[in-house]
């Protein structure tokens, strides 16, 4: 079996229990692909392979869907992703990257002190519609939106299955916006297409693992693990990148 499609398998297998658990991989992911395809033509076989574990999710958890909470958090995440493409064309990379870090901590630190200190302050449309914009554009910017969606979505109080589901179509809905903007590109094409399709298979296994872990978790438990996938993600931009 040669790097690339072991690379394919292994991102595919990730991919698809984070989508079915509990998220927050995407700082992964996207390196495991570059292994098989360098630079930013990663990011053409990424997307496609997001899309079709999110309507595998969206399939499996459709009753658990939360539209309240999508119709407060996607309208500006569409302008995040525009706002995404126009910054990429001067960015420092660094700071970037530092400045995300930051924001994830934070975001991290303010739901454990709500832990002690309850507050629906995490509820309120302003928040939630911000937090919708920064992830429209980290995720065309730098692929990173996982870590501040989850934080979000676990502190709206939501069910295992309504996180999950309501997570999956989130992205959904951003990733189809960014499409059009990775074809113009020219990153997402029929070589790339057909690529994404051999991580098939791991996304199928990966995903079929993550089903029976999120069955195993009870609440406290699944919201800490997403808690320390968030760090993890926030050590990686501010100390690896």
């Amino acid at each position: 079996m040669d790097i690339v499609l072991l690379s394919l398998l292994a991102a595919g297998l990730v991919t698809g229990f984070s989508k079915f658990s509990i998220g927050g991989m995407g700082l992964i992911i996207l390196p495991i692909v570059m292994l098989a395809v360098p630079g930013p033509a990663a990011l053409g076989i990424v997307v496609p392979m997001y899309l079709m574990t999110d309507l595998m999710a969206i399939v499996m958890y459709r009753k658990n869907i939360q539209w309240g909470v999508l119709a407060r958090l996607l309208p500006l995440s569409f302008l995040g992703v525009a706002l995404g493409g126009w910054w990429l064309a001067g960015v420092d990379t660094e700071q970037f990257t530092l400045m995300l870090g930051v924001v994830i901590i934070a975001i991290l630190l303010l739901g454990v002190w709500l832990d002690y200190k309850p507050t629906n302050i995490m509820k309120h449309p302003l928040i939630i519609g911000i937090t919708g914009l920064l992830a429209g554009f980290v995720s065309l910017a730098a692929n990173a939106a996982g870590p501040l969606l989850s934080l979000i979505l676990i502190e709206q109080k939501l069910s295992k299955e309504a996180y999950v589901s309501t997570r999956a179509w989130g992205f959904l809905i951003i990733n189809l916006v960014k499409l059009p903007v990775l074809l113009i590109l020219g990153l997402v094409n029929w070589q790339s297409t057909l690529l994404s399709l051999q991580c098939l298979p791991g996304l199928i296994v990966g995903a079929l693992i993550g089903y029976y872990v999120l069955s195993k978790l009870n609440i406290a438990q699944f919201k800490w693990l997403i808690r320390i996938m968030a760090a993890i993600a926030a050590v990686k931009l501010l100390v690896f990148s």
